[in-house]
């Protein structure tokens, strides 16, 4: 990711992972064809489409928590929700590993808003400044 990390563009909103006007007309990648790993030595969360670097979701883990800080998504990527699928993966997998997550990254923050179902993910002393805590 770090070649290709001056040509990312971080996300402030959710709105900007969203097909919209601007948008390019490729259809949006499969769920299949979207490969994430934990690149814990740069601490990011690396989405990768047909062997590309598509988007990364930045971290820093201590202990069992780990604080999401920013997405950023290549151009020819966004639009597309390459970085909502990226940010639920992640969540679940954070889950899965019995981990909590802070969530300071907007984009990140607004996901969890519209997806009341990783409530249980946040770590319920820091869930981060965008959050809004509601029962599932």
């Amino acid at each position: 990711m770090a070649a290709n990390a001056d040509e990312m563009i971080t996300l402030t909103s959710a709105e900007e992972d969203l097909g919209g006007a601007d948008a390019s007309a490729d259809a949006a990648p499969g769920e299949e064809d979207l490969v994430i790993t934990d690149n814990s030595e740069l601490g990011v969360y690396e989405a990768t489409i047909g062997g590309r670097t598509a988007a990364g979701l930045v971290y820093n883990r201590e202990g069992d928590r780990v604080t999401l800080l920013a997405t950023s998504v290549l151009p020819e990527f966004r639009g597309k929700g390459v970085a909502a699928r990226l940010t639920g993966r992640v969540l679940d997998e954070l889950r899965a590993r019995g981990r909590t997550a802070t969530v300071t990254c907007p984009f990140a923050a607004s996901f969890v808003n519209a997806h009341p179902e990783y409530v249980d993910v946040l770590d319920p002393a820091f869930p981060g400044p965008h959050v809004t805590l509601r029962d599932t």
